[in-house]
């Protein structure tokens, strides 16, 4: 998961929205005003300018307010710095793209060192430590622009286009054309640092209550007394206990262990689960029964009472701050999915339901039941018999696993032999993974991107004292995906304004690309003529999961928007209601259960808002692109694809595959793999 608080709120901060002024106050700037500043300003300058004149003195004024000064002091703003010819343009673009670099990139660093403490092992963590980790130091940053006017300059150079205009122009613009679009997208509202700081506590707040939540299974027990996991084993929710229950598979007792996860995600989405059962190795829990025993007898207990639903009903109260200065996104779906993925939330949807309610989707549950050898259960959404993975003994590959990287230095230091394996040269190995760090993680994982060439990029992932387990392997590779999009966006992107994917969902997919590939690295892979029909069917089924759980988080924003006054136990009620609503609608009728609420456990609901749908997106575009490259250099189709930089999604798939994102190739060979299988 790419996990980065900072560039969540920046994204908040420069979001694509149209002239507006989101300030209290109001623009004191004329409409004659403007039009006398625009043919000033043509009258002096190049007619290749003109454009950029009208839309950038119109855009500006309407952000102009009277504590920016008076009319005649806008007038002179706009004729000091607005550009003349191509060149001046051009100029003011390179000194400002090298200065936001600076401080963009050193907000980024400050902030990841601030967090280390929440983030990493490395000790106790001090009640002071998660003030600091909510401290924001970018809050002021849009504030002190335009105090400083730097944001009315920018504006007036680079005025903003609207996702329907860039994509009307991807054709025809050059790269410096939509290094000159981004610029454009980066102030379009006046947001107090208060409620950005609000924002970032409360965003602190959350990923430390899920970096926390941890339940030791050893201490899990049946009806009989009996525990199925090892003593030690401290597992994260949901990944954690998700990722424990994928392995089960390849068990012969694993359906008992999976009865046991099941029922402990029961209790978490209910809340009604012991106070002290979380992230406390003190006490025995039955979670069949929701029984605590210390030393034999059973002792009363605490549960949790809602704080789940109190995270995530926070979160939303500090983006309802937010949505005051956001008018034409003035809801937090709109910025994450009009504004922030630049693919609006019905295409998404669209696209998922188009998957959920597919033949092939029923099809690909017939299989899994054949496979199985019994009705098909809730928690079989994480089907993993489709990889070769699960049907290799895990014992043996944590084994191999913790010998060969004892400790995060040990996989650090492999990470170029990783990226050779992959194709990459022996040079570019190298100068890639030069600007990665490894850390060891407190919670489930994580990568986090650097904003400035001079800085490194971070992978987290849980390596345990006695070495790296396969859970925190195929997390890390999963991570390293992330670096290597991360760091190929920044460093070799040919303007610093273009750095980075289009969206969360194309880092999401390299990342897919590498973690597919896991077991291949350790020279495991276990590849045979029916392979690429096993991926294919495990894409369907992967995909509707987490598709079904993001349509959830999705009509969790929009009920919440509803229900502004809804209190944490109303919020839970209907997140409850809204998970087996969607599972008797979409999966139901394919597993021949209803009324389970599995959907609503994913931790990325609570500590990260509306991210689940960038999954499912990268999981086609994945699918997609591995299409495409399969008879391809793999590295070379790596740096091809991934230095395109920030252009509109669409746009950028074209160039990366030669058409847009779709989920008709993912259906169309499962297909192929379901008349195979029959």
């Amino acid at each position: 998961m790419k996990k980065n608080v900072l560039i969540s709120i920046v994204m908040i901060m420069f979001s694509v929205s149209s002239m507006a002024n989101g300030s209290s106050e109001k623009s004191i700037v004329s409409k004659e005003t403007i039009q006398l500043v625009i043919d000033k300003l043509k009258s002096i300058s190049d007619q290749s300018q003109f454009e950029c004149i009208e839309n950038g003195v119109t855009q500006a004024a309407f952000f102009w307010t009277v504590s920016d000064g008076s009319e005649s002091d806008f007038v002179k703003m706009c004729e000091t710095y607005s550009s003349k010819n191509a060149e001046e343009r051009t100029a003011m673009f390179d000194r400002m793209q090298t200065n936001l670099e600076l401080m963009l990139g050193t907000f980024n660093k400050v902030s990841v060192g601030l967090k280390i403490p929440l983030h990493v092992e490395e000790g106790e963590i001090l009640p002071i430590d998660r003030i600091y980790g909510g401290f924001s130091p970018e809050a002021h940053f849009s504030e002190d622009m335009f105090a400083n006017q730097l944001a009315f300059i920018t504006i007036l150079n680079f005025p903003f286009y609207s996702l329907q205009e860039k994509t009307a122009n991807a054709a025809k613009w050059s790269r410096l054309d939509w290094a000159y679009a981004r610029m454009g997208d980066l102030f379009k509202s006046r947001y107090p640092a208060d409620v950005l700081q609000l924002n970032a506590q409360r965003l602190s707040d959350a990923d430390a209550y899920i970096s926390d939540y941890n339940i030791y299974m050893g201490n899990l027990i049946d009806n009989k007394g009996k525990t199925s996991f090892p003593a030690d084993m401290k597992l994260i929710t949901h990944w954690g206990l998700r990722d424990e229950l994928k392995s089960a598979y390849a068990l012969k007792d694993g359906l008992g262990k999976q009865a046991t996860i099941y029922e402990v995600m029961m209790h978490i989405i209910k809340q009604d689960i012991p106070v002290s059962v979380i992230n406390k190795p003190d006490y025995q829990w039955n979670p069949f029964q929701n029984k605590v025993f210390s030393d034999g007898k059973e002792i009363a207990f605490e549960q949790e009472k809602n704080q789940r639903y109190q995270v995530l009903l926070n979160l939303f109260h500090a983006a309802r701050e937010i949505d005051a200065y956001s008018p034409h996104f003035p809801n937090y779906i709109q910025r994450k999915f009009d504004e922030e993925m630049e693919i609006p939330v019905e295409d998404v949807e669209k696209i998922f339901v188009e998957v959920l309610q597919s033949s092939q989707f029923k099809e690909v549950g017939k299989v899994i039941e054949k496979r199985l050898g019994r009705k098909l259960q809730p928690w079989d959404i994480w089907y993993d018999g489709f990889k070769t993975r699960s049907t290799l003994d895990m014992n043996v590959i944590n084994k191999v696993l913790k010998e060969k990287y004892p400790s995060k230095s040990a996989f650090e230091n492999d990470l170029p032999n990783i990226l050779m394996k992959f194709g990459f040269s022996a040079d570019s190995a190298a100068s890639i993974t030069s600007k990665i760090t490894v850390d060891a993680s407190r919670g489930a994982g994580h990568a986090w991107g650097a904003m400035m060439k001079t800085d490194k990029a971070r992978l987290r992932t849980r390596i345990g004292a006695d070495g790296m387990d396969y859970k925190g392997y195929n997390i890390a590779v999963h991570e390293f995906g992330h670096n290597v999009e991360q760091t190929l966006s920044l460093y070799d992107v040919d303007y610093y304004m273009l750095n980075g994917v289009p969206n969360t969902s194309f880092t999401e997919a390299l990342a897919f690309v590498f973690q597919a590939r896991d077991l291949e690295l350790l020279g495991m892979e276990q590849k045979n003529d029916q392979t690429k029909y096993l991926e294919a069917l495990d894409n369907v089924w992967s995909n509707a999961e987490i598709m079904g759980v993001s349509l959830v988080d999705i009509q969790v924003w929009r009920w919440m928007y509803a229900h502004p006054d809804a209190t944490s136990d109303d919020l839970k009620v209907a997140v409850i209601q809204i998970a087996i609503e969607t599972w008797n609608k979409y999966f139901a009728p394919v597993f021949g259960v209803k009324d389970s609420p599995i959907l609503a456990v994913y931790s990325h609901m609570i500590d990260n808002p509306l991210y689940l749908p960038a999954y499912p997106i990268g999981q086609l575009i994945e699918f997609q692109f591995g299409q495409y490259i399969s008879d391809k250099n793999f590295s070379d189709e790596i740096y091809r694809a991934f230095t395109q930089g920030r252009v509109v999604p669409q746009w950028w798939m074209k160039g990366a595959v030669g058409s847009e994102i779709s989920a008709k190739p993912a259906l169309k060979a499962a297909d192929e793999a379901i008349k195979l299988m029959k």
